[in-house]
């Protein structure tokens, strides 16, 4: 994600989980509750129990069911107690692994989410009369009367239909529709219209100039970048539920080695290092490899040395023995001589809103997306792997169903972002354009290898983890507890989930993000 996120009502659940067999059943966190109660009767943190699994699309594999069994979810051979998969294997059970399978598995998936897809179909369209064609100074003259939504999806249509000439009558009826100063839809209308321009106009890849603005300093992108972290609780929530499974995870380990493929300005570890430092009987050597990002080393205006020399500092003003190392490369290129794996560590990688940027099978032979997951299962094997991401559907969707999913999510971050600041402040209206809007121009005006936003829902990630060799490890309720903390600082509209063992931040209902966490499979072969 660079930073980027989306409304939901009830029903639009189901819409983004078409589920004939299985009820949604989200473990609903109040954050703005203390004593546990809840007006919509979701279960809480005191809930007894582990989280109650939502049965959003998912895969088993075993060699007694059929991939995709209507009535059971994941099958996890990981004993834990907490294991909300469905019922543990049994030791004599055994792991058929079908690459094959799987993968069709992904297509059948994609099948299953696209299929009438309801956030097209949401949007009837409205059409001349019969014979005529548009008359594009009366509609100019309704604009106060016309829904935005609509009318976007209008044009997009026409674009998906290669009808150019009705597709820039659109863009012109929007660009008197639309304000980067305005409500969230005619903010987010304003960006989605330059994107519909953009591809019309062959400009996608140049991101810039189809925002008609001046690319920022450093130290203005930085500060953007500043802004949305703390007006916005993505990256918080990322930072916060990923650190409690790491901590978790290497509770006994006198050696920690974590691998983050999106390092940032390393504000992830300036947390990590202040739990260390409480660790009884003494904090563990903790060594850090970054893998930096084009947009963060051009924010902090260096490599990644200034961030190691930061943590450094932070590590010896805490007592926590520290080691770091730089991978200064895109994801796309890292192999396993660039990580700086050595015997005695506990391995941990994370991948905070990264891995939707590696281009995968539909884009080019060489699939980094799941080369990359193969590569860090042959580390040593890791601890512990953490996954956060949008939970949007953009990948391999074709244009329309892109477009009205790109229109949903973003709505929906949108309105979440104007809960925090007033629409007529400009270091807002300065960070959605530089931090967000680059994400949503990309995904609508680019294709092939310029499009590098391509988020997919969690029940794919799901299915590349388990074809990497990787099962899933439930977040426990520390790391829910420790995100329904962080979130008491920010609207009431936030919201945590708990699904299949993953914590889910919602909008209203509408699920954002995910964090989720896994182990290698000791039974799969890769």
């Amino acid at each position: 994600m660079q930073t980027s996120q989306k409304h939901h009502t009830a029903a639009g659940l189901h819409m983004l989980y078409p589920q004939p067999h299985c009820s949604p059943q989200f473990q609903m966190i109040d954050n703005n509750n203390n004593n546990g109660s809840s007006k919509e009767s979701f279960f809480t943190l005191e809930s007894s129990g582990p989280l109650p699994s939502y049965d959003s699309p998912s895969v088993s594999i075993t060699s007694a069911r059929t991939p995709f069994s209507p009535h059971s979810c994941i099958s996890d051979p990981h004993p834990s107690p907490e294991n909300v998969y469905g019922s543990p294997l049994s030791a004599a059970s055994s792991y058929v692994y079908d690459e094959a399978g799987i993968k069709s598995k992904i297509r059948e998936l994609e099948d299953s989410l696209l299929s009438g897809d309801p956030k097209v179909e949401e949007y009837s369209g409205f059409s001349p009369a019969a014979g005529k064609s548009w008359n594009w100074d009366e509609l100019l003259a309704l604009t106060p009367q016309l829904d935005l939504k609509e009318v976007l999806m209008e044009g997009a249509r026409a674009v998906s239909d290669g009808d150019f000439a009705t597709a820039c009558g659109f863009i012109d009826v929007l660009e008197q529709m639309v304000s980067v100063s305005g409500t969230p839809v005619q903010r987010l209308g304003a960006y989605m219209a330059e994107g519909l321009r953009a591809r019309l106009e062959g400009s996608g890849g140049n991101i810039y100039r189809a925002l008609k603005c001046n690319e920022p300093t450093g130290r203005e992108l930085m500060s953007y970048m500043g802004v949305l972290y703390e007006i916005c609780p993505y990256w918080k929530f990322a930072y916060t539920a990923s650190n409690a499974a790491i901590l978790e995870a290497t509770a006994g380990d006198s050696k920690i080695h974590v691998i983050d493929f999106q390092i940032a300005q390393g504000s992830q570890y300036m947390f990590l290092i202040h739990e260390l430092a409480k660790r009884p009987g003494g904090a563990p050597l903790l060594r850090v490899t970054g893998v930096d990002d084009s947009q963060s080393r051009y924010a902090r205006g260096g490599g990644l040395g200034l961030v190691g020399e930061k943590l450094a500092k932070m590590a010896e003003s805490c007592g926590v023995p520290f080691e770091f190392h730089d991978a200064v490369m895109s994801g796309c290129k890292v192999h396993r001589e660039h990580l700086g794996v050595e015997p005695g560590f506990a391995v941990v990688v994370n991948f905070p809103y990264v891995l939707h940027h590696m281009p995968d099978e539909s884009v080019s032979v060489e699939n980094h997306r799941d080369r990359l997951l193969h590569l860090i299962k042959s580390l040593g094997p890791p601890r512990l792997v953490t996954l956060v991401e949008q939970e949007s559907n953009t990948n391999t969707s074709p244009f329309l169903s892109r477009f009205a999913e790109t229109l949903d999510y973003y709505t929906a971050m949108f309105e979440s972002i104007d809960a925090a600041r007033p629409r007529d402040d400009r270091q807002r209206i300065s960070a959605e354009q530089q931090c967000v809007a680059r994400d949503i121009v990309n995904m609508i005006a680019c294709e092939e290898r310029e499009r590098v936003e391509r988020h997919e829902v969690l029940g794919k990630w799901r299915v590349r983890m388990m074809m990497a060799g990787f099962v899933g490890w439930p977040v426990s309720r520390s790391a829910a507890f420790a995100a329904s903390e962080m979130l008491k600082g920010y609207d009431k509209n936030y919201k945590l989930g708990g699904s299949e063992g993953a914590l889910y931040l919602f909008w209203k209902r509408r699920p954002m993000a995910t964090c989720s966490a896994w182990k290698p499979n000791p039974n799969q072969i890769v």
